[in-house]
């Protein structure tokens, strides 16, 4: 990290980046989705369809809302489209989202089909792709400064 170069946040209110403020939601509600499409399989019990339902849908508004706010950081200043990890973060949240959205129109549907395979599937490999990002999001506060008042 450079001592004398600011890695500003773009999207901030009172100086505080709103993406890593967002973020934490959509990354508990899509593990919540996939614990409750486990025990959906498992018990056949319809509650836990209708929480990863409600759970998807609550992680797709704020994981938008998040990934708007990255995008303002990540257009509006080049010092962060030039970090290392910003290209691989931005993209692989991307992915991440695009399927949490796919996934959530397919919790739409009734019952046994809304999880089995296709929900299940979808949320185990939503929730494979967050620890990777959530490393290179890490690394691009840790390492680089971005966002980091100083």
């Amino acid at each position: 990290m450079q001592d004398d170069v600011r890695v500003r946040s773009t999207a901030q209110i009172a100086g505080h980046p709103i993406h890593p403020m967002l973020v934490p939601i959509p990354i508990a509600c899509f593990i919540g989705a996939l614990l409750t499409d486990i025990a959906y399989v498992a018990s056949a019990e319809i509650m836990w369809a209708d929480f990863s339902a409600w759970l998807l849908v609550v992680g797709v508004v704020f994981g938008v809302l998040a990934a708007i706010a990255g995008l303002t950081d990540f257009l509006g200043n080049r010092l962060v489209r030039a970090q290392p990890p910003a290209w691989p973060h931005l993209i692989g949240n991307a992915v991440a989202l695009i399927l949490a959205i796919f996934n959530t129109m397919i919790h739409m549907r009734d019952g046994w089909t809304s999880v089995w395979p296709t929900g299940l599937v979808l949320s185990a490999v939503t929730v494979l792709i967050l620890p990777v990002t959530g490393w290179l999001g890490w690394a691009m506060v840790y390492r680089h400064g971005v966002g980091v008042a100083r």
